[in-house]
């Protein structure tokens, strides 16, 4: 099949040109400010959009195998094509966890079935299976997951001894969630003992403090600069950490990356009054010049990726403050055009959007043949659309929770149409079911 795109704003590479892209059988074979004279099987038409390769979200949690009465595979791949996301990297910390061979076989095979967007899934490094690193067949993985903080199960790893082996064994990406837990265990006690045995979620940002994030970042850093780990720190929240990461900005040869999320950026602690728990996640949304702070580094290199740590819980299970919500909140369907917000306020420009959160997820983690609009590369391409109101409602959210922290906001932007390997997965609202994505391949280097 022959599929030419027209016209349209085209955003790839630091350069925004108007231009036409051909499709064929999946891939991009041309991209041009002239028409081919070719004869198509579709033309469509991208006139006053503008065309940016497909959004990779290295970071989400679609609850697949065992936890799915709040998300699966199949609605949260929707939720994703809906938002312009045409890949994602999945964690390990579902039921059973991925952290055996089998167990990450199993996972891949159900998202051949289900998932309608491209789809790769971490492994996850826990006290007593680092011997099967070297099983992985590193060209199916994004790399490995470790939980430095609080977790569920045993994934927590925090004895020193088990964490140096880690970083010392591990040849792939390590992304690591960094939180002290005897800090945030000695804050929660404290919480406690002052306002009862679950303290409002309004203080969660007290409980896990930018002490308990700073003290677990530094120690990744150190153990990631002794053994020469390629580090990623996922969902930085606080400006201290941010220092840590100043050294690594101007180094094309950087062994260390820090992450950011959609959340962070958009919400502070202060909007707890207003969303309680909706936007309770760990680590917690931090103070107005933490946010600040953020979007600062998102254009000065520390923040390399832009994420959304989409996490789905049913309302219910948000119920409560700080011991007893559930920790997470669904943002993979809103994150680019959020993003797009902070374009249009002059944080960032949307050529820097792309880099964080097209081009560099796929440098960083050595994505085969996508995150670029290049000839040759599949054709994983969404198009959006500027000054095009419209307004989040219960109807609109793709989630299976049924429920978005966004909802009643109004955005600017719209996602006009998203193709995953030249098919459209969205467009006009509506989610193709029987489009399938495919396992996303990796050159780890």
């Amino acid at each position: 099949m022959k599929i030419f795109i027209k016209g349209g704003h085209i955003v790839n590479e630091s350069r925004v040109t108007e231009g036409n892209i051909v499709i064929e059988n999946g891939n991009i074979i041309e991209i041009s400010k002239h028409q081919p004279e070719a004869s198509f099987d579709e033309t469509i038409d991208a006139s006053g959009c503008y065309i940016l390769p497909g959004i990779i979200d290295d970071h989400v949690h679609f609850r697949e195998p065992g936890l799915t009465e709040k998300a699966d595979i199949d609605t949260e791949s929707r939720a994703a094509a809906a938002g312009g996301v045409t890949s994602y990297f999945d964690m390990p910390n579902c039921n059973p966890q991925t952290t055996s061979l089998k167990a990450l076989e199993e996972k891949q095979a159900v998202a051949r079935e289900k998932s309608h967007v491209n789809y790769a899934f971490f492994y996850g490094a826990t006290n007593d299976n680092i011997d099967t690193f070297s099983q992985l067949d590193a060209t199916r993985i994004p790399g490995i997951k470790l939980f430095m903080g609080s977790s569920t199960g045993n994934m927590l790893v925090d004895r020193q001894e088990v964490l140096e082996r880690i970083f010392q064994c591990c040849k792939l990406p390590l992304m690591v969630h960094c939180e002290d837990t005897d800090i945030i265990n000695r804050n929660m006690a404290r919480a406690q003992e002052a306002w009862g045995e679950d303290p409002p979620v309004n203080l969660h940002a007290m409980i896990r403090s930018e002490e308990a994030c700073v003290e677990s970042t530094r120690k990744a850093v150190a153990l990631a600069n002794k053994y020469g780990t390629r580090l990623h720190v996922a969902h930085i929240s606080t400006a201290e950490e941010l220092e840590l990461f100043t050294a690594c900005r101007d180094s094309a040869e950087t062994n260390i990356t820090a992450e950011a999320c959609v959340g962070h950026l958009f919400f502070t602690q202060l909007d707890h009054e207003r969303l309680g728990a909706r936007i309770k996640v760990n680590p917690a949304i931090k103070t107005p010049v933490d946010q600040f702070m953020l979007r600062e580094a998102l254009t000065d290199g520390r923040i390399s990726v832009v994420a959304t740590d989409h996490a789905p819980h049913l309302l219910s299970q948000k119920e409560g403050g700080c011991a007893k919500a559930a920790s997470g909140m669904p943002m993979i369907q809103f994150s680019l055009v959020t993003m797009l917000e902070l374009v249009d306020e002059g944080v960032l420009t949307i050529q820097r959007l792309v880099e964080l959160m097209c081009h560099n997820p796929a440098r960083l983690f050595g994505v085969q043949q996508r995150g670029f609009l290049r000839k040759g590369y599949r054709a994983d391409i969404t198009i959006v659309r500027p000054k095009c109101p419209w307004t989040v409602t219960a109807d609109t959210i793709l989630s299976k929770c049924g429920w978005s922290p966004m909802e009643g906001h109004q955005y600017q932007w719209r996602v006009e149409r998203t193709l995953c390997n030249g098919q459209t997965v969205y467009a006009d609202g509506q989610v193709a079911a029987d489009v399938l994505g495919e396992a996303i391949t990796f050159s780890h280097s």
